[in-house]
């Protein structure tokens, strides 16, 4: 079972801190450290929006050198570092110099990450001023992944942790989770950052192969506002400080369902914290002929403005629903398709059925709902987890950058 997030069980080998850099206008910490004291492997799967903001490519680069090998991580927030140009990445490459040399490892141990507003200098002499105060601040446990989980915020409104437990005969695996995300959250590999990390001796190609299948039905399984982040990052790091092995026999497959469940808890947090959002709503794609074109349905109707207002305004409007799906790009029957809310039937076979409206927007006005899509195709389905889209959304973005 997945801990709450009052009962954050934190991995053996990582220390962490935040501090104020004065990135942020509003004052708060906006700089945070993930440090592996002896070191951690490492798995990550990155942004595919062609417009790449600077520590995503300087990240990548770096895990590239070290094969997977990685001595701490730095976050800022407040400032995405991206569309900066060569002076973007000579910042992000400058700030891991320095923090290399403070914590004695090549500069490709670090990984850098950033997230904020686009287009704006990254402010490297406000970041190495305080590098010295963050690595004095550096501690271990539930207290200090707290602080770091608050410290890499921008619009959230409230920080995603979660963890799991698991028992390998007298040993203990830990998996813990921190992400970062409530708008532009459209991953496809949202601004979405997310650092899971465990205890569990693991080479990085072990990791990158679990961490791929993890994130493709969570992470990549999520929309707020169907916007792919220049941003958006999800890295994995092993300290193996447990002494427990993962190609060691039933190992992998309980230590695939934790870090599974972690992420699934992540990607639901930050969906719940959607910008403005009122409604979480899990859509079910079923009857698919594959899980690629179920997902592609589900994200054509999760992206929908007109699908998104209807459910702000909890309004059983199904056709807008069997609308979207028909734009995917999938070759759907519409005569095949038929939509429930909930249990109830609101058109069958493409074509409207009685129902009870008022018991439909009953449903669609509670905080967390079902629909679900049956295609007529196959045997593949997808969950696929979304949100309203409403004024106050607007009233987020319209203000962001002033």
């Amino acid at each position: 079972m997945i801990s709450t997030q009052q009962e954050l069980l934190v991995p053996r080998g990582f220390q962490f801190a935040a501090v104020k850099a004065g990135i942020k206008a509003s004052g708060r910490p906006d700089l945070a450290l993930i440090e592996a004291p002896m070191g951690a492997s490492a798995a990550a799967v990155f942004t595919r929006n062609r417009v790449v903001a600077a520590p995503v490519q300087v990240g990548r680069a770096h895990l590239a050198e070290t094969q997977g090998r990685v001595r701490a991580v730095l976050v800022n927030a407040g400032n995405a570092n991206c569309a900066t140009g060569k002076p973007g990445l000579n910042a992000a490459q400058a700030v891991c110099a320095e923090l290399g040399r403070l914590v004695e490892a090549a500069p490709q141990f670090i990984v850098p990450s950033s997230t904020g507003i686009i287009g704006v200098p990254l402010p490297t002499e406000k970041i190495v001023t305080a590098l010295p105060s963050l690595l004095a601040a550096r501690s271990e446990g539930e207290a200090a992944l707290k602080a770091f989980s608050e410290a890499i915020l921008t619009t959230d409104m409230r920080p995603k942790t979660a963890s799991r437990v698991l028992k390998i005969g007298r040993k203990e695996v830990r998996v813990a989770g921190v992400a970062k995300g409530s708008g532009m959250i459209h991953p496809n590999m949202a601004t979405m950052l997310a650092y899971i990390l465990t205890d569990a001796d693991a080479t990085p190609r072990e990791l990158t192969a679990m961490l791929r299948t993890s994130t493709d039905t969570t992470f990549n399984s999520i929309s707020v506002d169907g916007d792919t982040s220049t941003n958006d990052t999800v890295l994995l790091l092993a300290s193996g400080m447990s002494g427990c092995r993962l190609r060691d026999s039933g190992v992998r497959k309980k230590f695939a369902l934790a870090l599974q469940e972690v992420c699934a808890s992540l990607a639901e947090q930050v969906v719940r914290d959607g910008e403005g959002a009122k409604h979480l709503v899990r859509l079910h794609v079923e009857q698919a002929r594959t899980f690629a074109e179920a997902r592609q349905i589900a994200r054509a109707v999760a992206n929908s403005a007109l699908v998104k207002t209807a459910w702000a305004g909890c309004d059983p409007n199904w056709g807008r629903i069997l609308s979207a799906a028909g734009t995917s790009g999938v070759e759907l029957d519409p005569a095949k398709v038929s939509i429930y809310f909930g249990d109830q039937l609101v058109c069958r076979r493409g074509m409207a059925v009685e129902f009870d409206k008022r018991a439909a927007h009953e449903y669609l006005s509670q905080p967390e709902y079902d629909i679900r899509i049956s295609l007529g195709r196959g045997r593949a389905k997808v969950e696929f987890l979304t949100c309203d889209l409403t004024a106050e959304y607007v009233h987020i973005n319209a203000d962001y950058s002033t």
